[in-house]
């Protein structure tokens, strides 16, 4: 399964961050080195591998959309339970604290990218330049290797994009660049990666293998998530449907776990890693529970980031029957009666483990002083893997990871898969006139698939469910901060309130008592200026073109 995949990420590592022909170890690069790159279809190939690593730069295990840590801590999502000032611990709540904070130098740092996305597109089109200039091994191949670089163009200005809006266009013509260069309107921004998605989509091959090379899939699934964020929705539309027409399929219900995992039916684009190189990530040494560590005889570390009691309540009774009741256990003094975490729809079993839930063949015990442990925020500076919510996190961690033997992590990085492309297909119809029936069948196979009914909505009330789909469907996927900022719903959602979690106790008659905890020490706040992220002050300084956004002068 992993062959073809390795091949390609172990060829790009290879090549370093320089240069498209820097492979080749020539110094200086000159015109003869280019035309021998570009020139040679096999060499060609290896300088495009070069490109599939910014896949794993803009994933959740890497720092490419917050330096500070997972987006859904800036959410009701996740809570970093270490108070110590650093990413992944206390900065992710400064952040979603907010307040004066907030600069353009601080944001800039922690959740601009600016820089490093436009050093990738300057790569990116020399490629496509050289390729256009010394190619010469068939239209082809000429035009594949051309749309896989197009394909990344698209995605890294879809990024930029959803970050600032209004940016700088950059394309293969070199002649063109030139110290101050103005922003494009957010249109034409949006018309650019339009064009290259739909291109990568038009000469890729139809294929359905998630983690070899780029595919006609990926590029139109790719283009269905950009145009929502365009709100171009009937593009969004159509190219939700050219992904549709393919034969992709939706994990079965006693196979949900699988839709994460690598070769699953359901992934579109993967990005694959493997133990035996460097190219591995260290998820689970933040992630899991802090008992795996212990208990596998290395230092107690782990359960950085968990899931929220926020987030738990988003779920389900798994009979259909609708939301729990929770008040119940919205008490400080604690009550005895045991969540009904066993009755909860499958996406939670799959995402969320909670005392009691099996992992690894044990019993987790996020219960004070338990296996994995229980800490408070702020009070406790130094968690050490254990939960400032009473959960960890089970989606997207390893639970074969055996830190005995193995330290680095290798579950893959999923970007694409098709539960997206039908939520992206949903949100698009809800907004056009004539397919609220579309909008309606994408929901129910959703929710069939897990064993959810569903029944017909319109208006707001199917906005409403394709929101709540979304939370729960793609949850801890990276998607959910940028949703919510799109839909301009942060500022309300994410303002004036605190996160909450479980303290549990154990008895001496072995139940336990479940008390309501709040996991901040003050509201959180998100201003309607962090709907478009800080022009950083560098591209200020050295282009004279540029002013700064006007929400942040």
């Amino acid at each position: 399964m992993k062959t073809k995949v390795l091949s390609i990420i172990l060829l790009g590592a290879s090549l370093g961050l320089g240069s498209c022909s820097d492979y080749l170890d020539m110094t200086p690069t000159d015109r003869a080195s280019d035309k021998l790159v570009w020139s040679k279809l096999d060499y060609a190939e290896q300088a495009v591998n070069d490109f599939y690593r910014y896949i794993d730069y803009l994933g959740v295990y890497r720092d490419g959309q917050c330096l500070a840590g997972m987006t859904e801590a800036l959410t009701d999502q996740l809570k970093y339970g270490s108070y110590n000032y650093m990413a992944k611990c206390q900065i992710p709540s400064e952040i979603a604290y907010g307040g004066s904070v907030l600069t353009v130098n601080y944001v800039s740092t922690y959740l601009g990218n600016w820089g490093t996305m436009y050093e990738y597109v300057r790569r990116v089109n020399e490629g496509i330049n050289k390729l256009k200039k010394y190619a010469s091994f068939g239209q082809t191949d000429e035009e594949r290797l051309e749309a896989e670089m197009r394909f990344f163009r698209g995605y890294l200005y879809t990024d930029l994009l959803k970050h600032y809006k209004e940016v700088i266009i950059y394309d293969e013509n070199l002649d063109n660049i030139k110290k101050d260069m103005p922003v494009s309107s957010e249109a034409d921004g949006w018309n650019f990666v339009y064009n290259d998605l739909k291109y990568a989509g038009e000469h890729l091959p139809v294929d359905k293998t998630p983690n070899g090379r780029l595919t006609s899939g990926a590029a139109y699934a790719m283009l269905s998530r950009a145009m929502l964020y365009a709100e171009r929705w009937d593009d969004a539309r159509i190219a939700a449907e050219k992904v549709m027409g393919m034969g992709y399929e939706l994990e079965a219900k006693e196979d949900y776990s699988n839709a994460f995992k690598a070769g699953s039916k359901e992934a579109i684009l993967q990005y694959c890693y493997d133990k035996s190189s460097t190219v591995t990530h260290d998820f689970d040494g933040y992630m899991v529970p802090g008992g795996d560590k212990a208990l596998d005889g290395n230092s107690m570390t782990g359960g950085f980031g968990t899931p929220t009691q926020e987030m738990v309540e988003s779920y389900e009774y798994a009979d259909g029957s609708g939301f729990p009741d929770w008040s119940a256990w919205h008490t400080a003094e604690g009550t005895t009666t045991t969540p009904p975490y066993d009755k909860l729809e499958p996406r939670f079993k799959a995402t969320i483990l909670y005392n009691g839930a099996t992992w690894k063949g044990r019993t987790i015990e996020s219960f004070v002083n338990g296996t994995d442990g229980w800490a408070a925020w702020k009070t406790d500076t130094k968690p050490e893997g254990r939960s400032t919510t009473g959960y960890y996190l089970r989606k997207l961690v390893d639970e074969a990871h055996n830190f005995t033997s193995i330290q680095a992590s290798t579950q893959p990085w999923t970007e694409i898969r098709y539960a997206e492309v039908l939520l992206n297909h949903a949100e698009a119809c809800y907004h056009l006139n004539g397919y609220t029936d579309k909008a309606n069948k994408d929901i129910k196979d959703i929710r069939n698939r897990v064993g959810l009914s569903y029944t017909d909505k319109s208006g707001d009330d199917l906005m409403k469910a394709i929101r709540q789909e979304r939370k729960v469907e793609l949850a801890y996927e990276g998607h959910y901060y940028w949703d919510m900022r799109r839909w301009k719903l942060s500022a309300t959602a994410f303002t004036g309130i605190r996160l909450h979690g479980m303290k549990i106790e154990k008895n001496a008659n072995g139940s336990f008592t479940y008390i309501y905890t709040e996991c901040d020490d003050k509201d959180r706040n998100f201003p309607t200026k962090m709907y478009r992220f800080p022009m950083p002050q560098a591209e200020l300084d050295n282009n004279g073109a540029v002013t700064q956004y006007a929400e942040w002068q």
